[in-house]
């Protein structure tokens, strides 16, 4: 178990902001594109766009059990098209922001739920914009830290870039 407290205000506000953050930087690798990027794949027997995607929204599916239910149980949706896709995974980010934001109790230790589910579907995002790029479909990019991330804006319309901070 680790030290993170689950009823401290601080700790719901830290997730509800990382959730931001993946609002963000995902919102950024997905907008624009089509299913031709969806189906990209960078080498034989990797992972396409869509079914990374398909595959971090079942990890909020998870976080959201975990955290409303305290119910460690994994489900493996079968991937929808693009479009559908991207819908569920900013759906399933809201419905957990939602959750954290009630006021609920936590009911699994919240370092956990950041350090797995949380955590991995960052890691996806880097993957997702590293295959865009790949994919022939550029994105800029930008000092990260900077950026208009805001506790419960989860969407994926997100805020453009602060020019001065684009490169």
């Amino acid at each position: 178990m680790s030290a993170i407290p689950p009823d401290d205000p601080a700790t719901r506000a830290f997730l509800r902001h990382v959730l931001a953050t993946l609002a963000y930087r995902a919102g950024k690798t997905v907008r624009g594109t089509d299913a031709s990027f969806s189906e990209f794949m960078a080498a034989a027997g990797g992972k396409s766009p869509r079914a990374i995607l398909a595959h971090m929204g079942d990890l909020l599916d998870w976080c959201l059990r975990l955290v409303r239910d305290g119910e460690p149980r994994w489900t493996t949706a079968t991937p929808q098209p693009w479009p559908r896709e991207i819908e569920r995974f900013f759906a399933a980010l809201g419905s957990l922001d939602a959750q954290l934001a009630s006021g609920a109790p936590i009911r699994w230790d919240p370092g956990r739920v950041f350090q797995g589910g949380l955590a991995d579907a960052l890691t996806h995002t880097g993957q997702l914009a590293m295959l865009r790029r790949l994919s022939g479909h550029p994105m800029t990019g930008e000092n990260y830290m900077r950026a208009d991330v805001v506790e419960g804006r989860v969407g994926l319309e997100q805020p453009a870039p602060d020019p001065r901070y684009v490169f």
